[in-house]
Formats: C-alpha cells, structure tokens, sequence
C-alpha cells in the first residue's frame, strides 16, 4: 500500500507529464470527444432512417440523389470532408455577416456537420440492406393482417431491420470513436489534441499518446460491451433451444 502511494505521488509531480493540469487536459478531450461522436452518432441515426427508407424507393427521383449522397461520403476520406466544410464555409459569400457565423466559427460545429454527414451516409447503408433482407414472409403476414405500408414499415420492417444491423451499426459506433482522433486538426482540443498538446510541452510522446492509446482501448470495450449486451437482449429468439 506504501508502495502504491509512492508510485502515485510521483506521478503527480511536476516532472511527470500526469500532472493535475495535464490530467485537466486529458479529462477536457475525453468530453469533447464524447459529445463530438455521440451527437455525430445520434443526429446520423436521425438522418439515416428516413433516408434508407427512401433508398429503397421505387421512384428514381427519390432514392438515385441519396444514392449519390452515401456514395460520395463513403468514397471520399472523412479527413477530407472535414477540411472542406472547416475551411469551405469561410468562402460562404456573406455567411460572416449572419447568425450562422457565431455557430460555425466554432471548431465544433464544423467537425460535427462532418462526423454527422460520413455517419449518416455510412449508417444509411447499413439500414438500407438490412431493410432489404427482410423476410418474404414477415411482410406478406403483414399485409394480410391489412397493415398499411406506413404501419408495415413502423411495426415489422423497421424492427426487425434493427436487430439485423445491430452487429454492423456497433462497428460503425467504433469507427466513428477512432475516426474522431482527426478532430485536432482544426483546432479542437479532443483526446488526441490533449496528447499533441502535453507532447509538445513535456516532450514524451510515447507517455502521452499511450496514455492516449489507453483511453481509446476502454472506451471501445465499452461500446462492445454495450453492443454485445444490445445483441444478446434483441437477438435471444435466435439462438437455438438446447
């Protein structure tokens, strides 16, 4: 016990990088980095019910522009979008002069517009062919019960399209998690912003971004915790009676 005192206190010292300051930083990413992927996460599950409904529209006009959205956003780097609507919406002919410019001048906005929009594209997708792998029979039982295709879709496709994407959706919720650790580069002070910031003041990059890589470890246990919990809970009717 005297020992693991010891330890900690020189931990906390002036000379160690885990300094009550530091720790303050690292403690100041985890937040940004938390609100940053759960907002991008929720308001893109928002976005991607509707929009993998309508990608399995019949009419072109409807389900050929979301076609084109989730292609462009699943082709081109998350990186690269995030430098275009950062830096892009400064050259917004008099957006300067408006309301937006106080939301969008923060770092913030901008990298949640992008985690949101590469979120939505890719969770859309997962929605979509889990939709389409609906069974046959599922969908004629419904329409012979009389059910409307607007109840159909709320009480039996929507449902059972959940379960199925569930496994999908959780690697893309961890992917969105490691994905966040480029927010730094315009100027956010997330988990990996902390770690560049105690990098160049203390000159220990293995210790900060280590201490970094470790963060990153719980938290991804976590959501798999949480997802492997989601499946057995949701997909129990599935396993074989023994």
């Amino acid at each position: 016990m005297e020992s693991l005192n010891t330890w900690l206190t020189g931990l906390l010292t002036e000379n160690s990088i885990f300094t009550l300051q530091t720790l303050g930083y690292y403690w100041e990413g985890l937040v940004t980095t938390t609100q940053l992927v759960f907002l991008s996460l929720l308001i893109g599950l928002v976005l991607a019910v509707p929009l993998a409904i309508g990608r399995g529209s019949k009419h072109r006009f409807i389900k050929l522009p979301i076609f084109f959205y989730t292609y462009v956003f699943r082709g081109t780097p998350l990186l690269v979008q995030l430098y275009l609507i950062y830096y892009g919406v400064v050259f917004v002919e008099g957006i300067q002069d408006t309301w937006l410019w106080v939301i969008l001048e923060d770092p913030f906005m901008p990298a949640l517009i992008a985690f949101t929009l590469n979120t939505a594209a890719y969770t859309t997708e997962i929605f979509h062919g889990a939709i389409k792998a609906t069974a046959r029979g599922e969908i004629e039982a419904a329409r012979a019960y009389g059910m409307s295709q607007s109840l159909m879709m709320r009480r039996i496709v929507l449902p059972s399209a959940f379960r199925r994407a569930l496994p999908v959706y959780g690697n893309e919720v961890i992917f969105m998690l490691h994905a966040s650790a480029i927010a730094s580069v315009v100027t956010l002070m997330d988990l990996t912003g902390a770690a560049r910031f105690v990098y160049a003041r203390f000159y220990a990059p293995f210790d900060a971004f280590l201490f970094v890589a470790a963060i990153y470890l719980c938290l991804t246990f976590s959501i798999l915790f949480l997802f492997r919990f989601l499946e057995k809970r949701l997909l129990a009717h599935l396993k074989p009676v023994s």
